[in-house]
């Protein structure tokens, strides 16, 4: 009833069921919740669905959401609409996947929640076309287990403040709810279930797996939240690159179709929600432990670019040393600094062999708008090569991290 009510003031005539006002909102709400990213396809229409998501048991496609009402969400009242967004629950009664991250999305307001209606009801364009079946493996392809999971794992609806201060109240709304921050960032249980959905959970935003990709931490001492200054953090999340890095897999695009539109009021709250759960230090930094010599020892290395070198270091000279430089440390906001990459130096390398391999593409925003690309460099390399210039990489300078053997390359290779 109450969510009726809310709805029912947005009309303004009986010609226009929406106020122009509330359709502005809720495209703002669903740049925060980075409803593009997932809704729209590689070239294909906006929020039509239709990209593969995929996941331990098999491929979720996702759902075309735009208002037409065969193939969309032309025919969903609010409250269904809202019972799908917050509770993981379709018109006709099925369980959506937890690909779909309405354990998160529980914590959305009511009033952003019809502002979100308002907005995919009478700003986005119908699209007539459905978006492929989910192939996932048996049992998995049964829905109906997923409300054994939902009652298990699935928060309660409703965001309660955890602070007495109201930025960080808005940080955490954000970064918990609309964000969905943990989806990616928070490790996952053996039932593939987020491990917390609240800072109040040590595990929360400590990092996880994409793929074959590693998602960092965002909370300990060494992570880059923690490290960079607050400027350099609002950089990176709305230009996608800093003086040290840039952002390359998915979170080109939640820079690019989502934190590159939050007001600046929102990025400071996120900012200071994010520095304000920072974990204390639980060892040392591999890298930071290596000392400074190594560093120059590799830069001279490089630089004297001797016959008789290592393989890995002529092929970082050949492919990667016009713009990362010898000192590996590239060109601010434009080459990322290999050295202490998080992404060079995680135990799971896939992300970095990917990025060798396909190239990888910054997002391009208002405050950036270049989308500066790196090359691929699969169709030259052969595994062999690509394993020594990983292993050169992630132990050159004051980097310390394993090598990397041909077979883990061949396999990401064939992953992609």
């Amino acid at each position: 009833m109450r969510l009726q009510i809310l709805i029912t003031a947005l009309a303004l005539t009986a010609g226009s069921a929406f106020a122009a006002d509330e359709t502005e909102t809720g495209e703002y709400i669903a740049q925060l919740g980075d409803c593009a990213a997932c809704h729209t396809a590689p070239g294909g229409a906006p929020f039509a669905g239709g990209l593969a998501i995929a996941s331990p048991f098999g491929d979720i496609y996702t759902t075309n959401i735009t208002p037409d009402p065969q193939y969309g969400i032309g025919d969903y009242t609010l409250e269904e609409f809202d019972r799908a967004v917050r509770r993981g629950v379709r018109k006709d009664g099925a369980n959506l996947y937890p690909a779909m991250p309405y354990t998160s999305y529980a914590k959305v307001s009511d009033a952003d929640m019809a502002a979100l209606y308002a907005y995919f009801m009478k700003a986005v364009a119908p699209v007539h076309k459905p978006a492929p079946a989910s192939d996932l493996r048996f049992p998995f392809n049964i829905r109906f287990g997923m409300e054994g999971w939902d009652i298990v794992n699935r928060p309660e609806v409703g965001f309660t403040p955890p602070y007495d201060d109201a930025q960080l109240n808005r940080g955490a709304y954000i970064v918990e709810g609309l964000g969905h921050c943990g989806a990616c960032h928070s490790p996952r249980n053996l039932m593939q279930a987020q491990e917390g959905y609240t800072a109040a959970s040590d595990r929360f935003l400590t990092g996880g797996t994409l793929g074959v990709w590693p998602v960092p931490d965002l909370r300990g001492p060494e992570s880059a939240p923690q490290k960079w200054s607050d400027a350099e953090l609002v950089e990176y999340l709305t230009t996608g690159r800093n003086a040290y890095t840039a952002a390359t897999g998915e979170m080109a695009l939640v820079v690019e179709r989502s934190m590159q539109h939050a007001t600046e009021a929102d990025m400071d709250a996120i900012v200071a929600y994010l520095k304000h759960i920072g974990l204390p230090a639980a060892g040392s930094d591999k890298a930071a432990a290596t000392g400074a010599g190594r560093s120059d020892d590799t830069t001279a290395m490089l630089t004297a670019a001797k016959p008789d070198m290592p393989e890995g270091a002529r092929l970082y000279l050949d492919n990667c040393g016009a713009c990362h430089t010898v000192s590996g440390q590239g060109a601010p906001r434009v080459f990322p600094n290999l050295v202490g990459n998080s992404l060079v130096l995680s135990d799971n390398p896939g992300g970095f062999i990917e990025v060798i391999l396909k190239g990888a593409m910054m997002p391009s925003t208002r405050r950036a708008p270049a989308a500066l690309a790196m090359p691929g460099f699969g169709d030259r390399l052969s595994d062999d090569d690509v394993a020594a210039l990983a292993s050169f990489i992630r132990s050159a300078w004051t980097n310390d991290a394993d090598k990397i053997e041909a077979e883990t390359v061949k396999k990401i290779r064939g992953q992609l």
